[in-house]
C-alpha cells in the first residue's frame, strides 16, 4: 500500500507528465501556422458540413408538417429535392475537409520528418552511445505516424464535434428549452468522464509507445546478428525474447483497452437514457397539443446530431492521448541539447601545417564513473607517421575521436598548429580530416558509390588509384561487374578485411590534411596490412599529411615515425621502435605476446 505522501509524488509526476505531452501536442498545432490555406479549407469544410447537418432534420420537420401532414405533394417533393442537395452538399463538404485535412497534415509530419532526421545528423556523438537505435526509428515512424493520425483525423473530429454541439444546442433551446435541458445534460457528464480519461491514461499511452520501441530494438538487433544467433544455434532463445516483449506489448494495448471500457459505456448509458427521456417528454408534449410530430421528429433527429460529435469526441480521446505522448517523444529528439557544436566567432580550418598538440588532456565519456583520459599530453611533427598502440581499452581511439571533435575534451587542449581545434567550425575542421573507424560502415549500393561516398564527383581513376592503394583494387577488378558491383545492406557479401579497405580506399580519396586509421587492418592478413602500409607511406610522402594509425599489432606500426603506448588511460611512454624497445617494458611484453602470433586472415 502506498502512503499519502506517495500518491502525491506519484499524482504530481503524472500531472507534470500531462501539462508536458499537451504542451507538446500545442507545439503540433502551432506549425498548422504554416499551412494556413489547408487548415482554413479543412476548418471552413468542416463547417459548412455541420451546417448541411443541421439544416437536415428542419427539412424533414417541414416535409412532415407542413407537406405530409397538410395533404400537400409540392412541399414533399419540394422537401426531397432539398434533402437530396443536402446529401450531395455533405458529400462535398465531407470531400474537402478530409482532402484539406490530409494534404494538412501530411505537410507537416513531412516537416517533422525532416526536422528529426537533420537533428539526428547533427547530434553528437555521445547522445547516439547513449541512445537505442530502435527509440529513434519508433520515434521517426510510429510516433511521427500517432502525430500525423491526430492531425488528420482526431483534429478535425473535435473541432467539428465542438461546433456541432455549440450549434445543436442552440437550435435545440430555440425549439423547446425544456426538452433541450433535458438532452444537453449528456454534455458535461460526458466531458468529465473524457477528460478524466484523458489525465489518467496518458502514462498508459506512452507507454505502449515504448513497448514498441524495445519490441524493435530486440528485432533490430536480431536482423544485425542474425548470424550469430544461427552460429550458436540460438533461435528458440529469440524468439523466446521477442514474444516476451510481445506479450508485454499486448498486455499494454489491452490496459489501454480496459481504460476506454471502463470509460465509454457510462457516456453510451447516459445517451440512451436521454434519448428514453426526450422520446417520452416529448410524446407527452405532442399528445398534449404543445409539440408537433414534425418538431418531436427534428429534435430526435438533433439529439443524434448532438450524441454523434460526443462519442466522435470520446473515440478521439485516446487517439489524442497517444498524440500527445508521441508528439512529447519526438519532441524529445528535436530539443535536445547539441554539445558538440560551433563557438562563437569560430573561424574556418583553411590550412593544416600537420602539428597536433595534447595539452593535458583528460576526458570522460557522458555518463561515465570514471575518465578515460588523464593527462595526456604530446605534440606530433608535421607529416609524422604516429602509432598509437596499447591493450584493450586503454583510450586508443579515444584520443584519436578528440582531434575531430567528435567528443570535446574534460580537462586540457587539443590544439592544431597552436589553435584550439573548438575554435574552428566543426564542418571545415572535419572536412580536413578524415578517419576509417574501428567499426567499417558501408551503404548499400556499388563498391563506386561507397568509394566516392565524400566526393561524388570523383572519377574512376581517382578510385582506382586509392583502391590500390587500399589493395583492393584486384579484388574488385576479378568481379563481373567491377566496380559497379552491388554490396548488400551494411557490406554484406563482401568480407570483413574487404570491407574494411574499401572504408580505406573511401578515405584516401577524400581532401585530407590529417589521417586517422583507428584499427582499420585489424580483419586483413599482416602481409596486406604491411602492403597498405607502405602504400600509405608512399601517398605521404607525396602529400602533406599527418596520420595517426591506431593499432592492435606492433607489426603494422614499428616504421612508425613515433610510437604512443597507451595504459589505462595514460601515455606512458613514446618514441620510436627501437626507442621503446629498449626503455619501455610494457612495449616488450605487448611484443613478446605477439611473436608466433598467428596472422589475422580475410
Amino acid at each position: 500500500m502506498q502512503t499519502l505522501e506517495e500518491q502525491a509524488i506519484v499524482q504530481s509526476h503524472q500531472d507534470n507528465q500531462d501539462r508536458s505531452s499537451l504542451s507538446h501536442l500545442q507545439r503540433v498545432l502551432g506549425s498548422l501556422k504554416r499551412y494556413p490555406w489547408l487548415t482554413l479549407g479543412a476548418l471552413v469544410s468542416a463547417l459548412l458540413l455541420v451546417a448541411a447537418y443541421a439544416v437536415t432534420p428542419q427539412l424533414f420537420r417541414w416535409a412532415i408538417d407542413q407537406g405530409i401532414a397538410q395533404n400537400n405533394l409540392t412541399v414533399v417533393l419540394q422537401s426531397g429535392a432539398a434533402l437530396v442537395a443536402a446529401a450531395l452538399a455533405r458529400g462535398l463538404f465531407n470531400f474537402g475537409q478530409s482532402f484539406c485535412a490530409e494534404a494538412m497534415s501530411q505537410s507537416v509530419v513531412y516537416d517533422l520528418r525532416n526536422r528529426i532526421f537533420s537533428k539526428i545528423q547533427i547530434l553528437s556523438f555521445s547522445y547516439h552511445d547513449q541512445s537505442q537505435t530502435s527509440q529513434l526509428l519508433t520515434r521517426v515512424t510510429s510516433d511521427i505516424e500517432q502525430v500525423r493520425t491526430f492531425l488528420s483525423t482526431s483534429l478535425v473530429q473535435v473541432i467539428s464535434g465542438v461546433v456541432t454541439l455549440v450549434a445543436i444546442a442552440t437550435i435545440l433551446l430555440v425549439m423547446n428549452w425544456r426538452l433541450a435541458l433535458i438532452s444537453l445534460t449528456v454534455v458535461p457528464l460526458a466531458g468529465w468522464l473524457m477528460a478524466r480519461f484523458f489525465s489518467q491514461n496518458n502514462l498508459l499511452f506512452r507507454q505502449v509507445q515504448e513497448q514498441l520501441s524495445d519490441l524493435n530494438g530486440v528485432l533490430q538487433e536480431n536482423l544485425l546478428g542474425v548470424r550469430v544467433v544461427k552460429a550458436f544455434v540460438r533461435e528458440e532463445v529469440e524468439r523466446d525474447r521477442y514474444t516476451q516483449l510481445n506479450n508485454g506489448l499486448i498486455a499494454a494495448n489491452m490496459k489501454t483497452i480496459v481504460a476506454i471500457r471502463n470509460t465509454f459505456p457510462f457516456i453510451f448509458l447516459v445517451s440512451n437514457l436521454v434519448i428514453v427521456a426526450v422520446v417520452g417528454y416529448g410524446g407527452a408534449a405532442v399528445i398534449g397539443d404543445r409539440f408537433s410530430v414534425g418538431e418531436l421528429v427534428a429534435f430526435n433527429a438533433y439529439l443524434l446530431l448532438i450524441l454523434q460529435p460526443i462519442l466522435l469526441i470520446g473515440f478521439a480521446a485516446p487517439a489524442i492521448a497517444q498524440a500527445a505522448s508521441s508528439a512529447e517523444r519526438v519532441y524529445e529528439v528535436i530539443d535536445a541539447a547539441i554539445e558538440i557544436r560551433d563557438r562563437p566567432r569560430a573561424i574556418p580550418f583553411t590550412t593544416c601545417g600537420g602539428r597536433i598538440t595534447f595539452e593535458n588532456v583528460s576526458f570522460r565519456y557522458p555518463g561515465a564513473t570514471s575518465p578515460t583520459l588523464c593527462d595526456i599530453s604530446f605534440e606530433t611533427k608535421p607529416n609524422e607517421l604516429v602509432a598509437i598502440l596499447g591493450m584493450t581499452g586503454s583510450g586508443k581511439s579515444t584520443v584519436t575521436n578528440l582531434i575531430p571533435r567528435f567528443y570535446d575534451v574534460t580537462a586540457g587542449a587539443v590544439r592544431i598548429d597552436g589553435r584550439d581545434v573548438r575554435d574552428f567550425t566543426l564542418e571545415s575542421l572535419r572536412s580536413r580530416i578524415s578517419t576509417v573507424f574501428q567499426e567499417t560502415t558501408l551503404f548499400s549500393g556499388t563498391i563506386f558509390s561507397n568509394i566516392t561516398y565524400a566526393k561524388p564527383e570523383a572519377t574512376l581513376q581517382e578510385v582506382i588509384e586509392v583502391a590500390k592503394a587500399a589493395q583492393i583494387h584486384d579484388f574488385v577488378a576479378s568481379l563481373p561487374d567491377g566496380y559497379d558491383t552491388i554490396v548488400g545492406e551494411r557490406g554484406v557479401g563482401l568480407s570483413g578485411g574487404q570491407k574494411q579497405r574499401v572504408a580505406i580506399a573511401r578515405t584516401l580519396l577524400t581532401d585530407y590534411n590529417i589521417l586517422i586509421l583507428d584499427d582499420s587492418t585489424s580483419a586483413v592478413d599482416a602481409q596486406t596490412a604491411a602492403q597498405i602500409q607502405a602504400a600509405l607511406d608512399d601517398l605521404m610522402r607525396r602529400r602533406t599529411c599527418t596520420a595517426f594509425v591506431v593499432a592492435q599489432r606492433i607489426s603494422t606500426v614499428r616504421t612508425a615515425d613515433r610510437i604512443l603506448l597507451m595504459d589505462k588511460g595514460r601515455l606512458v611512454a613514446q618514441g620510436t621502435h627501437d626507442h621503446l624497445m629498449a626503455t619501455s617494458p610494457l612495449y616488450g611484453v605487448i611484443l613478446e605476446s605477439q611473436v608466433g602470433a598467428t596472422p589475422v586472415l580475410t
